[in-house]
């Protein structure tokens, strides 16, 4: 088929890698400008290099709606576009142009973490697999009918960096699966329940921001789903930013006010942890690794120099 591809950072890459690889023509290559967002900075691999060595010619665009874009697509002829990490909307008379319409692949598992940063979110509430989805795209976010979707599974000490090289190994033979299914003729997919739908924003400072009511257990995979090259989940002590680095759920359980430091088990130091952390039920959080203010990095046991005191959520 002749593919028009709409695509940003290496989601996109691994995108257009896996048409130029396919038995696919792509005629047309969309992508944004170059951004210096600390989010866009991660993953970022060129589209436009990408498309660009391979003779392909590229668009660069913020947004999607102008007249000129729409008449270069016209004349591109495409029997499809696949979109993939497309980071604004894409209007219908775009996304109905071709005659087989858009496909979308996205990195969860549909219809579940439909929008932003759905390997943090996911990561962070627990779930046993993650996943990319290719979908029929209509004018509801992420919400058309699944084509093809694979998922792998969670391990316990994974990172949102191990979950990103996990799926984006998805990319190319969902993509490629699902554009040989509907090549073959298929019109007809899986649609989404639409009451198991989640849908979740784009990250932000508040985000990792590190709320001691919490309890252990969601605490250490926020710290796993914040891993280097995300920006670290953080506290304050002594009124200065600590960034935390790594993190287990303690052994023991500890009781007391949530945010104290309070007693070193192993390699980390445990901080009281939940909001009901007076019972004496709860498992706290044992730092084993953190980032001062000024960049130097230790291990707790080595900042923490003794106990007591409190970590909190502001200065």
């Amino acid at each position: 088929m002749r593919v028009v591809m709409f695509g940003y950072q290496t989601w996109g890459h691994r995108t257009l890698q896996a048409l130029l690889d396919s038995v696919h023509d792509v005629a047309l290559v969309v992508t944004h400008p170059r951004s210096d967002h600390a989010y866009e900075k991660i993953w970022s691999d060129s589209v436009a290099d990408l498309a660009e060595e391979h003779g392909v010619p590229v668009l660069i665009r913020n947004r999607p709606d102008d007249d000129e874009l729409f008449e270069r697509l016209k004349e591109a002829d495409p029997d499809i576009i696949v979109a993939n990490n497309w980071r604004t909307w894409i209007p219908p008379r775009i996304f109905d142009l071709p005659r087989h319409g858009t496909l979308n692949v996205h990195d969860s598992l549909l219809p579940k973490y439909a929008g932003f940063s759905p390997l943090i979110w996911a990561l962070i509430n627990g779930e046993p697999e993650v996943g990319v989805t290719a979908h029929v795209m209509n004018d509801e976010l992420d919400a058309g009918d699944i084509v093809r979707q694979e998922a792998v599974p969670v391990g316990p000490t994974d990172t949102t960096t191990d979950l990103f090289h996990k799926t984006v190994d998805l990319i190319a033979p969902v993509t490629i699966g699902a554009l040989d299914l509907i090549a073959s003729g298929r019109t007809e997919f899986t649609k989404q329940d639409r009451s198991q739908a989640s849908f979740f924003h784009k990250r932000s400072t508040e985000d990792i921001r590190i709320d001691w009511n919490w309890p252990a257990a969601d605490l250490e995979r926020l710290v796993r789903a914040q891993s280097e090259p995300y920006p670290s989940a953080f506290t304050f002590h002594k009124g200065k930013r600590l960034e935390i680095l790594a993190a287990v759920v303690s052994e023991a359980r500890y009781g007391g006010t949530p945010g104290r430091i309070f007693y070193r088990e192993g390699d980390g130091v445990v901080i009281v942890a939940g909001a009901d952390a007076r019972t004496g039920r709860n498992h706290g959080l044992a730092i084993t690794r953190v980032r001062t203010e000024d960049g130097r990095e230790l291990g707790a046991t080595e900042y923490f120099t003794s106990m007591g005191g409190y970590l909190t959520s502001r200065p």
